[in-house]
C-alpha cells in the first residue's frame, strides 16, 4: 500500500470550484476540492519496458490548480480517467532494473502516453517524432490519458510510487540536484514553445506572464532562437529580476504593455468602445504564458498584422477578432517532443534556474492543503514552484 493524493469526480465540488475558485482560491484547498488523501495498492508495473518509480518531488502545475478549480475545458474530459493520482512533473528513482537502467537511477519523466507507452504500433505523429500530438491516447493496454498524472492506471507524481515506461524516462545527471530536475519538464515545455514560435532573426517577442511557464520560456527564448527585443510582462518584483537575468531586454507591468510596444515600435493605439485598447503595428511574435483572458487578449492586441501569437498557458475563452482582422498566426504549444528534455536538462545548470531550483518550497502529502494554498498565491509570496514530497512526513 502507499500513500497518495487522488482526484475522484464529484459534480458538486467541481461545480463549487468552477463557480467560485477564482474568487475565493482557499475553496480549492478546503471543501470544494475532489481531492483526497487515500492509501491504496501501487500501480502495477507488469509489462515490458516498465518500472516502479519512487517518487522524490512532484510538482504542482497551473494545469492541476486548473483540473482542480473546473476550469480546464471539457474537451478534455475524453482523455483522462477518474480516479487519478496527479502529478506530471515527477523526479524520482527506479525501484526495478528498466532495460538499460538500474534500479536506484534517478529520473525525470516525461509525461506524455504515447504509443510506445501504450504497447501500440506508431500512429503518424509518433512516427515523425511529434509525441506530444498521439494519436492513441485513449487506447493500447492503458485507461484514457494524455499524461502521466491523468491517468489512473500510471499512478501520478502525487503519490508515493507510480509507474512509468523506459522510453519517459531521462536520467538525471551527476550534480543535478533533485531541484534542478523537478524543473526539467516544465523547461523541456518552454524550449518546445520556443522552437514552435518560429522567431526569425531579431525579432520582437513578448512574453505575457512571468510565472515558470514565462520565464522558462524566456529563458529558452534567448538561448534557442535568434530574439532580438525580448519584452516580458510581470506583476512582481522577484519576477522582474529573474525574467532579467534569464534574457529579458525589458520588463514591463500587465497596464504598460500597450505604451511600451508602441514606443519601441511606431504601432498606433486604438481605444474601442468598451473594450481594450488594441495597437495597429506590435511585435512581431508574443507568447501567452498565463492562459488567462487578459493575457491572451494582451498577445493579440500586442502583435503586429501577420504576426504570430502562442500559446503556451492552457487559453481561457477570449475575444480572437485581432486573430481575424489582423490575420495573425494563433500556434498552439502543447508538452514537449523530439529533444526538448536533453535541452531542457542543459539549461537547467543556468545560474538563474539554479536559484529558482533552490527556493523551490516542497510539501508532505499530508499538508496537501497547505501546498495548494501556496501554488494559487505563489507569485505574490515571490515562490516561483511548489512541490510535493511524498518521503516528508513533516
Amino acid at each position: 500500500m502507499m500513500l497518495a493524493l487522488e482526484m475522484f469526480r464529484s459534480l458538486p465540488r467541481t461545480v463549487a470550484g468552477k463557480a467560485m475558485g477564482a474568487r475565493m482560491p482557499g475553496l480549492l484547498s478546503g471543501y470544494a476540492a475532489p481531492l483526497r488523501l487515500v492509501t491504496i495498492d501501487p500501480p502495477k508495473a507488469d509489462r515490458p519496458g516498465w518500472a516502479r518509480v519512487r517518487t522524490r518531488l512532484s510538482g504542482i502545475c497551473g494545469s492541476d490548480l486548473g483540473a482542480l478549480s473546473g476550469k480546464t475545458s471539457l474537451y478534455f474530459s475524453a482523455v483522462v480517467s477518474l480516479p487519478f493520482v496527479p502529478g506530471h512533473e515527477v523526479v524520482g528513482e527506479l525501484l526495478d532494473d528498466c532495460e538499460d537502467l538500474p534500479a536506484g537511477t534517478r529520473v525525470v519523466l516525461d509525461p506524455v502516453l504515447t504509443c510506445a507507452v501504450r504497447g501500440v504500433e506508431p500512429c503518424e505523429n509518433c512516427a515523425l517524432g511529434a509525441t506530444n500530438r498521439c494519436s492513441r491516447i485513449t487506447v493500447g493496454h492503458l485507461s484514457p490519458g494524455l499524461q502521466t498524472g491523468f491517468c489512473k492506471d500510471t499512478g501520478g507524481g502525487w503519490g508515493q510510487q507510480l509507474a512509468a515506461h523506459r522510453s519517459q524516462m531521462h536520467v538525471v545527471p551527476e550534480g543535478c540536484s533533485d531541484e534542478q530536475a523537478l524543473l526539467v519538464e516544465p523547461v523541456a515545455c518552454a524550449v518546445h514553445t520556443a522552437l514552435r514560435a518560429g522567431v526569425q532573426p531579431n525579432d520582437r517577442v513578448l512574453v505575457s506572464g512571468a510565472g515558470s511557464v514565462g520565464l522558462f520560456a524566456t529563458l529558452a527564448l534567448r538561448e534557442l532562437t535568434p530574439a532580438g527585443e525580448i519584452i516580458v510582462v510581470a506583476k512582481h518584483g522577484h519576477q522582474r529580476e529573474l525574467a532579467l537575468e534569464l534574457g529579458a531586454t525589458e520588463v514591463v507591468a500587465p497596464g504598460e504593455v500597450l505604451r511600451r510596444v508602441r514606443r519601441s515600435t511606431g504601432a498606433f493605439q486604438l481605444k474601442p468602445e468598451f473594450s481594450s485598447p488594441y495597437l495597429l503595428g506590435g511585435v512581431d511574435v508574443a507568447v501567452d504564458a498565463v492562459g488567462s483572458k487578459q493575457s491572451l487578449e494582451t498577445a493579440l492586441h500586442a502583435t503586429r498584422a501577420g504576426g504570430r501569437v502562442v500559446m503556451s498557458g492552457m487559453p481561457a475563452p477570449a475575444d480572437l477578432s485581432a486573430a481575424w482582422f489582423r490575420e495573425l498566426e494563433l500556434v498552439g504549444t502543447y508538452a514537449s517532443s523530439g529533444d526538448a528534455f536533453p535541452r531542457a536538462l542543459e539549461l537547467v545548470a543556468h545560474d538563474a534556474v539554479a536559484r529558482i531550483a533552490k527556493s523551490v518550497a516542497s510539501y508532505p502529502l499530508h499538508r496537501w492543503r497547505e501546498a495548494l494554498d501556496h501554488a494559487h498565491s505563489a507569485g505574490g509570496l515571490g515562490t516561483i514552484k511548489v512541490a510535493f514530497d511524498p518521503r516528508s512526513s513533516q
